[in-house]
C-alpha cells in the first residue's frame, strides 16, 4: 500500500514504523514545515503542509490521520469524499456530534475502509483473551478496568488540556480505550453513569473519570481512568460465571504484559491457573496495521472501525452531559 501520513509527531512515526516492508510512505504532512521535511527525509517521501494535498495525492491508497483531535473528523470526511481508505487515531473526533455526519457518509459510501486506532485490541494478551472468550467460558458477569498515568511537568499546558482542541480530558484519552475494550467483549451500553473530576491538574478538562456501564442483560463494566496515577497502571479483569481473565501491564512503564486465566473447578476452591507472559516490544501497532491491510485485500474484517469510535463517543457524551462538562 502507498500511504500518506498526516501528523509527523510521535504517533505518526509509530504508525510509519508499523507498516509492512512492502508498504511505502509516499507523502507526509504537517503544518510545521520543518517537522514535515524531517519526516520526509526519514521515510524517503514527499512532504506537504496542506492536509488536503496529502489526501488527494494521486499516489496514495490509504491515509493515516495522526493529528490533534480537532482535525480528525474533518480529515476523515475528506478521505471518504476522495474514496481513500483511512486509519484515524482515537477518539476519531472531539465528540459524537462531530463524528456523526462522518459515520453516516462512511456507511453510505460502503467502499472506503475507516479504521480507528484502537491498538489495545491487538495486544497479545487481549487477542488471547478474546480467543478464550469465544470458547464459551460461561455467561458474562462484569468487567473491572483501571488505566492511568501521571502526566509530566507542563501537562496542564499541552494541547490535551485545551478543550477547543482536545474535546475533553482523560475520558477521551485512555477512557476511550477502556470503553472500546469493554464494548468488544460485552456489546453496547444503554446504561451509562459516570463522574468526572479535576483533582490535581489545573486545567479546564477532567484528569479522572469513573464509569459504570451496563448492557441490556445487566452486565456491568466498572472503569476508572486517571491522569493522577503516579505509578503507571493497566488492569483489565473479565469475570464470567466460570472464568476470570485478568490482563495487566502493557509493556514499558506499565510493566510486563500478562494474562492470568483462572478457571473455576466444579468443587470451587482455588481455581486452575494459567499465566501467559508477553515480554518484549509492543507489537500491537503492527498487528493493527496488518488487520487494516488484510481488510483492504478482503482477507478479514476490520477490528475496530469508525462506528465503534462513534459508539464509544456516545458513552463519553452522556457522561460529560451528566457532569455539565461543556467542552464544545
Amino acid at each position: 500500500m502507498n500511504v500518506a501520513i498526516i501528523g509527523c509527531g510521535l504517533i505518526g512515526k509509530k504508525r510509519a514504523a508499523a507498516l509492512d516492508k512492502d508498504d511505502q510512505v509516499t507523502v507526509v504532512c504537517d503544518i510545521d514545515e520543518s517537522s514535515a521535511q524531517a519526516f520526509a527525509r526519514e521515510t524517503t517521501s514527499h512532504y506537504v503542509t496542506n492536509w488536503k494535498d496529502a489526501v488527494h495525492h494521486n499516489s496514495v491508497d490509504a491515509v493515516i490521520i495522526a493529528t490533534s483531535h480537532n482535525m480528525l473528523a474533518q480529515i476523515s470526511a475528506e478521505c471518504i469524499k476522495a474514496d481513500k481508505h483511512f486509519l484515524v487515531e482515537k477518539p476519531g473526533a472531539r465528540n459524537a456530534s462531530e463524528l456523526k455526519p462522518v459515520v453516516d457518509e462512511y456507511n453510505r459510501n460502503g467502499n472506503v475502509l475507516g479504521k480507528v486506532g484502537f491498538n489495545h485490541r491487538f495486544h497479545p494478551a487481549f487477542q488471547k483473551a478474546y480467543e478464550i472468550m469465544q470458547d464459551d467460558p460461561g455467561p458474562m458477569m462484569f468487567i473491572r478496568g483501571r488505566y492511568g498515568h501521571g502526566g509530566r511537568i507542563g501537562y496542564d499546558k499541552e494541547w490535551r488540556a485545551r478543550p477547543e482542541i482536545s474535546g475533553g480530558g482523560e475520558l477521551l484519552d485512555q477512557g476511550m480505550h477502556l470503553i472500546d475494550l469493554s464494548r468488544w467483549f460485552m456489546g453496547d451500553f444503554p446504561g451509562v453513569f459516570g463522574v468526572t473530576g479535576q483533582y490535581f491538574w489545573d486545567m479546564p478538562v477532567e484528569d479522572n473519570a469513573f464509569m459504570t456501564l451496563q448492557t441490556e442483560n445487566k452486565e456491568v463494566a466498572w472503569l476508572h481512568v486517571t491522569w493522577t496515577e503516579w505509578k503507571n497502571l493497566f488492569s483489565f479483569e473479565i469475570y464470567t460465571k466460570f472464568t476470570k481473565l485478568h490482563i495487566e501491564g502493557l509493556g514499558g512503564s506499565y510493566g510486563t504484559e500478562k494474562l492470568y486465566h483462572y478457571r473455576m473447578k466444579p468443587e470451587m476452591g482455588p481455581p486452575e491457573t494459567i499465566i501467559y507472559e508477553y515480554p518484549g516490544v509492543d507489537g500491537s501497532w503492527k498487528l493493527e496495521w496488518k488487520n487494516f491491510k488484510n481488510a483492504f485485500h478482503k482477507k478479514e474484517n476490520l477490528c475496530g472501525d469508525i462506528n465503534d469510535a462513534y459508539a464509544a463517543l456516545k458513552v463519553v457524551e452522556k457522561i460529560y452531559k451528566d457532569n455539565n462538562n461543556d467542552y464544545s
